[in-house]
């Protein structure tokens, strides 16, 4: 990933921020802090990249992948429930619950997720399908993604020349997160067989 940028600059950089908020968990963690660190002399021997550039190209790329994630859960929610909900174990009662808690909560709930690893690949999904407005998910997803372009790129840039041993520290900080994902995803899963079953039966 750090050959990609450097080869392709700015434009990789835009591709991968794309791609990482648009339900394709790419470790942005290493893309952002290695752009940081190319901003410094340590990398190439040269400055290849501004800082406020790539926080400007990373944000941008983010909000795009966001956009085009919640614009697929909003056009096609629904129609997956129709088609395949009950392999799913999904029903359109579960869309109109998701709808309500994201009119309550939606907006921490984007806010937040913008700044957690791998949950920020999937977040505007459901946004998407719950028909969050438009505007404010764009408006709470581009600050989300700059706080976390400038984080990380920050932390890049404080690396300088010991970059390769700080990114092994993302992707050892990262793996825990990863599992309680996982954990809680089929705790999730679980409880709707159970959920579902139940209703069937009465």
């Amino acid at each position: 990933m750090s050959s990609f940028i450097q080869h392709y600059g700015y434009f990789g950089l835009f591709l991968l921020s794309v791609l990482s908020s648009a339900c394709i968990p790419i470790p942005s963690e290493v893309a952002y802090g290695f752009a940081g660190a190319a901003c410094t002399t340590a990398i190439t021997g040269h400055a290849q990249f501004s800082m406020w550039a790539v926080i400007v190209v990373g944000t941008v790329g983010s909000l795009v992948g966001a956009i085009i994630a919640y614009e697929v859960g909003r056009s096609a929610g629904r129609t997956i429930v129709d088609r395949w909900g009950k392999w799913l174990l999904l029903t359109h009662h579960d869309l109109d619950s998701s709808q309500r808690w994201f009119e309550k909560y939606g907006t921490v709930s984007v806010l937040v997720s913008r700044v957690i690893p791998v949950v920020r690949s999937f977040i505007s999904v459901p946004a998407g399908i719950a028909e969050m407005k438009r505007g404010l998910f764009d408006l709470l997803t581009a600050i989300g993604s700059a706080v976390w372009v400038a984080l990380l790129a920050g932390l890049g840039y404080a690396a300088g020349k010991n970059w390769n041993h700080v990114s092994k520290d993302f992707h050892a900080a990262e793996l825990p997160i990863i599992v309680l994902v996982v954990l809680l995803l089929v705790a999730g899963f679980w409880h709707r067989v159970r959920t579902v079953r139940r209703h069937n039966s009465s």
